[in-house]
């Protein structure tokens, strides 16, 4: 176990970190900025470089609509099959664009070297909830009882805003946030 790596958020209060991960998508993105307006929830997107590169103007809405952004690596690198050195570039890459000290690996694959390297500049943030929008197996039922089941105080929700999710999580999403909110809970962004 790595333990610079957040998983959750330790907390005593009804808090709910909802995270966005693969964005900005020009379709998508909006769609989801528009849900947590509705409920007046903030989250955090760790975006794709190339896709902050490719949608701009997206990308900037997300910060300009009160939410965080976090570093996702610029082509949505697996850790595991990197080399260190074309890893730590990739990041720094996409850096340039979202500047931001937040990042999370893609799929969560991160070596124990590759960790230590990158906690000096960032805070490593994983996930205790994930919602499993981007499988084509399960439903939106499926995928909001995911959440559901294990949202706790201090959780990291993950969703995608991306068309492979699409689906998934726009029926998900507002029932989450919904119900969620109903029991107490509000949702924010992860500090940077």
């Amino acid at each position: 176990m790595m333990p610079w790596l957040s998983w959750d958020i330790k907390t005593d209060e009804k808090v709910i970190y909802l995270t966005f991960d693969d964005g900005p998508h020009p379709k998508i993105t909006p769609q989801v900025l528009d849900i947590l307006d509705t409920f007046k929830a903030s989250a955090t997107f760790f975006c794709v470089g190339e896709n902050v590169q490719k949608y701009p103007l997206v990308f900037t809405s997300v910060i300009n609509r009160g939410h965080r952004v976090g570093n996702h690596t610029y082509n949505h690198l697996k850790g595991w099959n990197t080399d260190n050195k074309a890893y730590y570039a990739n990041i720094e890459k996409a850096d340039k664009l979202i500047a931001s000290n937040l990042f999370r690996p893609p799929h969560g694959l991160i070596t124990p070297r590759q960790a230590w390297h990158l906690k000096k500049k960032y805070r490593l943030i994983m996930w205790s909830v994930i919602s499993y929008d981007f499988s084509q197996q399960i439903s939106p039922e499926q995928c909001l009882e995911n959440v559901l089941q294990y949202s706790r105080p201090g959780t990291i929700a993950v969703f995608h805003d991306s068309e492979k999710s699409a689906k998934n999580m726009l029926a998900a999403l507002p029932l989450y946030l919904r119900t969620m909110t109903e029991r107490g809970y509000r949702f924010r962004a992860i500090d940077q």
